[in-house]
């Protein structure tokens, strides 16, 4: 078993809320309930969450990102120089019963990008005082997710009539939230970048070209972002990126194996492990695997977590096997696709079903990895 980051069994970060987290969160929207009570029930949540995956024996444990309505706009509205718009996107997701539609708002990039303080500074610090034996694990969007929907329709052009300005104070904020993120004592860190999945999709190459993009290289240029905002990282901080397709209420965005993308981002990004969605044949084939260098881990994410289904240990194990034929068996980890609950609604199982997945794959590895 491994002791540093990723490890064998391993998970991407968000879970399932508690019915009185949520409950608690509409009277705080309603103003019945006064943000410090709403902080109470998130701290109890959180320490319950925590001992759940110490007690199942994951090696790292996460806050559920139970403070978020969303992975990734909590994050991005706390840049300086961000804001919502009065617009709407329309992300349109599917999955074998139908299709349903998420309308997020719009962001916009209105002033100089800037860190104006610790982003989720005070969450992990309470996550690292609630962990006994775990490793306590921060997920944080990549820089990528400021720029992909809006592209750049979204940042104003007399703020950044150039946009190379823009990706060098971008890189610039997010190197600066690592190395605060490292002052706190965060040792484990991921990077959530569903844009490096997406490219892989076609349709969403069309629909980056359509809004100015370049869809042939975008993908490098946001890995290359990604470096620049990790070249100063703390030593002792491993930083990991998880990739996916979407995952809304058991609802995907995007298809297409891992080809498009494969070879720049496992040989260029300077990253410890890449979390790489792999529960069904929308992730494509293992073969773009043999692009991972020596040193680099892949974390199979084979148990999805967009049905209560349970996985089988042996289909599991075979997939493991499969796809040690492209990358060695001990650069693999094991892991659920994605959260269970990238925003705050949640996909359509129970907590626990999520409890039996998590423990599914703590299982496994300790069979396959010993």
């Amino acid at each position: 078993m491994r002791t540093t980051p990723p490890y064998r069994a391993d998970h991407v970060g968000s879970l399932l809320r508690p019915k009185r987290l949520l409950d608690a969160r509409a009277e705080h929207a309603g103003g019945r309930l006064p943000a410090e009570e709403l902080k109470g029930v998130e701290d109890e949540a959180i320490a319950e969450a925590v001992a759940m995956q110490e007690e199942i024996g994951l090696q790292s444990a996460t806050d559920g990102e139970f403070r978020r309505a969303s992975w990734h706009m909590d994050f991005i509205y706390q840049l300086g120089g961000v804001t919502s718009s009065s617009e709407h996107i329309t992300v349109r997701f599917r999955n074998a019963d139908g299709e349903i539609s998420f309308t997020p708002a719009a962001l916009r990039v209105a002033g100089k990008i800037r860190l104006d303080r610790t982003i989720f500074g005070d969450a992990f610090s309470y996550l690292k005082s609630t962990v006994k034996t775990a490793t306590p694990k921060l997920t944080i969007p990549s820089p990528s997710m400021v720029h992909y929907r809006g592209g750049r329709a979204a940042i104003d052009s007399s703020v950044y009539p150039d946009l190379e300005e823009f990706w060098d104070d971008l890189s610039t904020a997010y190197a600066e939230e690592v190395r605060r993120l490292g002052e706190l004592g965060c040792t484990y860190l991921q990077l959530d970048d569903t844009s490096l999945a997406y490219l892989n999709d076609p349709e969403q190459r069309a629909f980056v070209k359509e809004i100015g993009g370049d869809p042939d290289h975008q993908h490098e240029r946001y890995i290359s972002q990604l470096n620049a905002a990790l070249s100063g990282r703390p030593e002792g901080m491993f930083v990991t990126t998880h990739s996916c397709r979407g995952n809304f209420r058991s609802h995907w965005a995007a298809e297409g194996g891992w080809d498009f993308v494969a070879e720049a981002l496992f040989s260029e990004l300077d990253v410890d492990g890449f979390f790489l969605e792999y529960d069904d044949a929308r992730s494509g084939s293992f073969e773009p695997l043999r692009f991972v260098p020596p040193g680099k881990m892949v974390v199979l994410g084979l148990v999805t977590t967009k049905s209560p289904r349970l996985e089988s240990k042996d289909d599991l194990k075979r997939r493991i096997e499969e796809a040690s034929t492209f990358v060695p068996l001990e650069q693999i980890c094991l892991s659920p696709q994605c959260g269970f609950s990238s925003t705050v609604e949640g996909n359509e199982l129970t907590v626990e079903d999520e409890k039996a997945k998590l423990r599914l794959v703590v299982e496994t590895a300790a069979e396959v990895w010993g």
